[in-house]
């Protein structure tokens, strides 16, 4: 097999070979030989039936095979001699030139990616100025009121009064579709809060008015994209009985509320109350300080600073993701002139390009960044982020990680948070120093 392997940058290389008669002959007895061990042919017995039986059984698709290692050793033959650790190849090989000629060899050209070796220079020197950002008593108190506010118990308001927006309605509902019940739509004695979004879209609004025991069918359309599918879209009638109307409590500001805002402690205080949410409030305006201002600003001047070749089957990929997002976002019209001009499309491939060109090499240099400065995310704590998350949405966390799961998402996530990991500690010491 007559191979000439090159390497186009320290990114990308090409492999320009001619597979050999001989080597594909070879190939095929040797696979042609192992099979015959294996198959069950009537009138022989197992591990005795002759190759040329299983060649004429399995011509086709021995060639196919025997071709394919043909191409398996080349790739391998060709990392060996450019001095390529297996472990950098990035992706699948692309086979760009496959001809096969008249005496049975065919002429292959392969190209594949590596991972970059990247320079970072003096990275530390690009971190922007941070400025630590304060918590005044003001924000605080404000945040400890939403607390107690929302811990406080619902209490029955005093006298008889028509429902109005942020009232709890205590109710009876029960749904009709087409005039029959379906399963789900039915609750009594439920506590809904007016206002609250919890229910379908103009559910809580046409409730507004409503009187003691009052009974009023309330007329909404399931969403199109309402998670059960026989609802989706459809219109449905609820009859409604409002029993009470309750209002939130007084909310009291002192060591009980504590006790309650802080289970974990065993003499919370409402001093102590304090210094906890002025640290969380810390903690959430500089979470959104650093990703809004400061990670876009770092990033964008790590793109610019430094400088290497990119892996070109990576780049692809991403230029046609970054294509199959604009063009899910076109209305139909664009659709159909980009249909009829392919100069349209090529025009869309460049105006997304350059985003892609940096989206790939940010992606890199944050790779090489975690190796610089030993950071690192274990799967156990991209599972516990996504259970953290789950949660907080109301969703069964071991669903939603089965879904990113079986999706192929996972490696995704964790790259974000090493990405997170990684700047916020570099931005932290900035901070410090």
């Amino acid at each position: 097999m007559k191979l000439n392997a090159t390497k186009i940058d320290s990114a990308n290389a090409n492999v320009a070979a001619t597979i050999t008669t001989d080597v594909i002959a070879t190939n095929l007895e040797k696979m042609a030989k192992q099979l015959s061990k294996t198959m069950n042919v009537a009138g022989f017995r197992k591990g005795k039936v002759p190759v040329n039986v299983v060649k004429q059984m399995h011509g086709d698709k021995l060639q196919e095979d025997a071709q394919a290692e043909a191409l398996r050793v080349l790739f391998a033959d060709a990392i060996k001699e450019l001095a390529i650790n297996p472990e950098d190849v990035i992706g699948e090989p692309a086979v760009t030139k496959y001809d096969k000629k008249e005496d049975g060899s065919i002429e292959v050209e392969v190209k594949f990616s590596v991972r970059p070796a990247i320079d970072l220079g003096d990275y530390k020197a690009l971190i922007p100025a941070v400025e630590d950002k304060e918590v005044s008593d003001k924000e605080v108190e404000e945040r400890i009121a939403e607390m107690a506010s929302k811990s406080a118990p619902l209490e029955k308001i005093a006298r008889k009064r028509a429902l109005k927006d942020g009232d709890y309605a205590v109710i009876d509902f029960e749904g009709f579709v087409d005039g029959v019940p379906f399963d789900g739509g039915k609750a009594e004695k439920y506590t809904l809060q007016v206002g609250s979004g919890s229910f379908i879209p103009g559910f809580e609004e046409q409730m507004i008015g409503m009187k003691y025991e009052e009974t009023k069918d309330v007329v909404v359309t399931f969403p199109t994209e309402y998670q059960a599918k026989d609802l989706a879209g459809k219109e449905a009638v609820f009859k409604v009985t409002l029993h009470e109307i309750q209002q939130k409590g007084e909310a009291e500001l002192n060591d009980d509320l504590a006790k309650k805002m802080l289970p974990n402690e065993k003499e919370a205080t409402l001093d102590m109350l304090k210094e906890k949410v002025k640290e969380q409030l810390k903690s959430e305006k500089m979470s959104k300080y650093y990703n809004e201002d400061l990670k876009p600003a770092y990033l964008e001047a790590l793109v610019a600073a430094i400088s290497f070749d990119l892996p070109q089957s990576v780049v692809s990929q991403e230029i046609n993701a970054a294509l199959n997002n604009e063009i899910r976002a076109m209305s139909e019209e664009a659709l159909n002139k980009l249909k009829e001009d392919a100069k349209e499309i090529e025009a869309l491939r460049e105006k997304v390009t350059p985003d892609a060109h940096n989206s790939v090499k940010a992606t890199f240099i944050i790779d090489a960044l975690a190796k610089a400065e030993n950071v690192d995310v274990s799967d156990q704590e991209v599972t516990q982020t996504l259970y953290y998350e789950a949660m907080m949405m109301g969703q069964n966390p071991q669903e939603v990680v089965k879904f990113y799961s079986e999706k192929g998402y996972l490696p995704a996530i964790r790259m974000s948070m090493i990405e997170d990991k990684v700047i916020t500690k570099l931005l932290d010491s900035k901070l410090k120093s």
